[in-house]
């Protein structure tokens, strides 16, 4: 799930990790692809065959410092949280992301406002 997703990028991110490993699935590379976009990791890269699939995430340094410097997941297992197109606002002043999945698929909060397509919120990045 994306949450396991997370919490093993901040925390290799934490003690300088060059890359990560994780059992593969759609969302998960969904994931990946828009942090890639967005420079918030260096690469993904899909690895393995039949159950052993797994991605591997080259992390992204800037100054000695890690490109994530927080992370707040919004819906949780036991609590959905769902955003209407028009409640999606901007997270940090526009400097960071909100991850959302709709009916078109995981995109930023950005792409969805942009669409017209509300969702469930599964996390902020900056």
């Amino acid at each position: 799930m994306y949450i396991n997703l997370l919490t093993k990028l901040k925390n290799a991110q934490a003690v300088k990790k060059e890359s990560v490993k994780i059992n593969q699935s759609k969302m998960a590379e969904a994931i990946a692809k828009i942090l890639e976009k967005n420079n918030y990791i260096g690469s993904f890269e899909k690895k393995g065959r039949g159950i052993k699939r797994v991605i591997e995430i080259k992390l992204k340094y800037q100054d000695n410092k890690g490109a994530i410097n927080g992370i707040k997941l919004i819906s949780k297992p036991s609590r959905r949280i769902y955003f209407g197109y028009r409640d999606i606002k901007p997270v940090k002043q526009g400097y960071g992301l909100l991850v959302i999945s709709t009916p078109i698929g995981i995109v930023t909060g950005q792409e969805a406002r942009r669409a017209k397509a509300g969702g469930q919120a599964l996390f902020q990045i900056w």
